[in-house]
This record gives structure tokens, sequence and C-alpha cells, in this order.
């Protein structure tokens, strides 16, 4: 099935162009206010989503359980997200995640000859050492012992002539590689249409993850939740440097998406990074100690290493609040700000997407009927990104007159 953007370019979906929604002045709308049809959608799509849920869960466990099930290292692990809890009180994200002070070295090469065909133009990977240093004093002789982590890694689809704006991705949970996100984002057609596009790869993740590593973005977890907090602050500080090599080259506009841990970690550069013209969390992932109660088995785990070390729900969520984009305040305009979200969604519930819209002052919120992997309505909510980034001028010029 096609869809059009515009008057001129097909855009390839595999999903059905059923049309979503904005939210209204008073949120998301209930189930029973949804039509028959998606009512339906949202029922069958939920039910899919609880199987990937737990799915999801037994992976995150797996990372968790040495550290949950072992007393002495869960007591350790209190005490340092009591550290986290002291500097989110704060409530600044600049001394949370204070802006990088060394630029490295960009080295770029050549991508392979399928990352070239997908965007039928320049294609670059991009690698540099990252300069980052744990927050926590405690962390940093572990972080430099890491290896393959500490070599941040994005690609970048880039047209000779630029340079263009550009919109970087940032993938989810375990989902990582290029050529994947290049077709759930439909970045072929935004590139095609103007734009230069930046995939940026988070901590632990593909390339980044440590050779020891049973699967991509299991050092997340595997550390704990001081790992977890120290990984969100790898992710915005090495985020920030391509940011600054984007500058470096003369391009001018900059806007971010990215989907469940990548629209977390997007919404977060959204309280530190004011050099985003557009911020696009797509079915984010914003409170992470409430989404993990849903979570089973990783649920128990964590509720288990509370337990054995006394830790009541309040540090709990003190410590996860050090990360999470709702303990700040967005330094990226109101307008500039459009959230994603499924109704079907279960790995990050419509429900998280709606705390964040309220914190951020009921910006632009935008449902779909479908859940968390399969985006019933795609094509309805790229048209509506693309209204929103042209409002934003947000475009190649090649849009000015051809997008109305």
């Amino acid at each position: 099935m096609s869809a059009y953007l515009n008057g001129e370019d097909p855009l390839p979906i595999i999903v059905p162009d059923v049309s979503g929604h904005d939210a209204t002045a008073r949120g998301l709308p209930a189930i029973d206010q949804l039509s028959l049809r998606d009512r339906a959608i949202v029922r069958s799509s939920a039910a899919a989503d609880v199987v990937l849920r737990t799915a999801a869960a037994t992976m995150v466990s797996t990372a968790l359980a040495p550290l949950a099930l072992n007393p002495w290292a869960a007591r350790r692990q209190r005490e340092e997200s009591l550290f986290y809890a002291d500097i989110a009180a704060q409530h600044d994200a600049g001394v949370s995640f204070p802006r990088p002070t060394v630029r490295p070295r960009i080295v770029r090469r050549r991508a392979n000859a399928l990352a070239r065909n997908l965007a039928h133009g320049t294609v670059e990977n991009l690698t540099f050492e990252s300069t980052y240093t744990p927050i926590n004093p405690v962390m940093r002789p572990t972080w430099q012992g890491l290896q393959r982590n500490n070599i941040a890694h994005a690609q970048h689809w880039r047209h000779l002539d630029g340079p263009r704006p550009t919109l970087c991705v940032i993938h989810g949970f375990f989902a990582s590689p290029y050529l994947v996100n290049s077709m759930f984002f439909q970045l072929p057609w935004f590139y095609k249409s103007g734009f230069d596009v930046l995939l940026y790869t988070l901590p632990f993740h593909g390339a980044r993850a440590e050779r020891s590593s049973p699967f991509s973005g299991y050092g997340y977890f595997s550390r704990g939740m001081s790992g977890f907090a120290e990984s969100m602050g790898q992710a915005v500080h090495d985020f920030r440097i391509f940011v600054d090599h984007l500058e470096s080259i003369g391009v001018q506009k900059v806007g971010v998406t990215g989907i469940s841990l990548g629209g977390y970690t997007s919404a977060l550069l959204a309280t530190v990074e004011d050099r985003l013209q557009v911020v696009i969390p797509n079915v984010p992932v914003t409170d992470p100690a409430t989404l993990l109660d849903t979570w089973f088995p990783a649920s128990s785990i964590v509720e288990f290493g509370r337990r054995i070390t006394g830790t009541d729900r309040a540090e709990y969520e003190a410590g996860m609040a050090y990360h999470s984009p709702l303990n700040y305040r967005p330094v990226v305009a109101r307008d500039s700000r459009l959230i994603i979200t499924g109704l079907g969604d279960r790995l990050a519930p419509p429900e998280q997407s709606d705390k964040l819209w309220l914190h951020w002052d009921k910006c632009a919120l935008h449902w779909f009927p479908g859940n968390h992997i399969v985006h019933i309505s795609q094509p309805d909510y790229l048209r509506r990104m693309t209204r929103f980034m042209r409002r934003n001028d947000f475009i190649p010029d090649e849009w000015r007159t051809r997008v109305a």
C-alpha cells in the first residue's frame, strides 16, 4: 500500500493507512470514546503487545538478576541510588547532564553498499572515542574498563550539496540495526525529500555492546540502576557531541525523534539541548519506575531487590527520577514538541505519553490505534510530522513549495 505525504512522492507503507488523531485539551480518549473499528484495533493490538512485553521484560530480568538477587550488591545499589536521588532533587538538567567540554575527533568512513543503495546517496559511518565520565565517582572505574561501549557510533546520510536540515533518529531497546530503523522510520523517503539523516546508536547497543553481552542493550541494565543512570548520562553526552559535529560542518537545523527507549532519550534531550529545533518522542517511556511495575518478570526482580535492602518506594522513585524527563523543564519551545503514542501500546503504555504531555504544558500529542511495534496509521502520523516540521520551519528547500 502507498500513502502520499504530498502530491508527488509515494511513501511505501506496509501497514494500513488508518487515521489517527490529535489529543483534545482533555488529553487522550478513553477506549469507549473510540469508534468500533478503532476499539477493535486497540484491543487486538494490546493483546499482542502483552506477549512482546513479557519477552522484553524477560531480557531485562536476565540483565538485572545478578545484582538484584545478591544482597551485598543490592545494598550497594541502594547507596548509589541515593546519590542520583540527591542530584535529581535539584531539578536542574544542566547539573545532572553537564555539557561536554572536550570535542573528540570524529572518524568518518564510507558505509557499506547496502546502506548507500538504501539511501541512494552518500552514507558515512561516524565514530569517536567517548569522553563521557560518570557523574557518580563510584562508577568511573567500571566505565573506564568498557572498550566497545566507549566508542560512539552513528550513521550519517547526507547530501553533497548540503548541509541540510538534519533529522536525528534514536532506536529503541534492543532494536539498534541501522537497516531496521531506516525502514521503520521511512528514512529513505525523508532523505529523498531533502533531509539529511543521522541514525544514533545508544550505549551498549549494536557495535557498542561489549563482547560478553548476550544481546544488544544488555549493558543498560546489567550494572543495576546505577548503570542505567550512567547509560542515560552517556546517551545524552555522546549525542550532544554529534550535534557539535553537525554544527561544525554547517548544519543549522537539527531535530530528533526516537522510539521507546529512544523516545525516552529524545524527551530527556529536550531538557538540555536548546539547539534542537523539533523534538518528536514516539511511543516514549517517560516514567520508568512505574513502567517496570507492569513488566513481569522484571517487576518481581526489582521488587525483591527493594525488599532485601529495605528500600522504600519513595527512595526508589527518587533515584529513577535522575534520568526522567518528567524531572526537568524542557529547554525546547512548547510549539517545537510533538509526542506520538499508540493507544494499544503495552510496552510503553499511552499513560506514559500522557504524563509527558501534561509536564510539557499540553503540547501537540498525536495518537494512533496500534501498539508498540505495529504502528497502525503510520502514514497518518508521518503526515502529521511533516505538518509539524513545516510549522517549525524545519524543512528542506524542496518542501517550501511542495508540502501543503
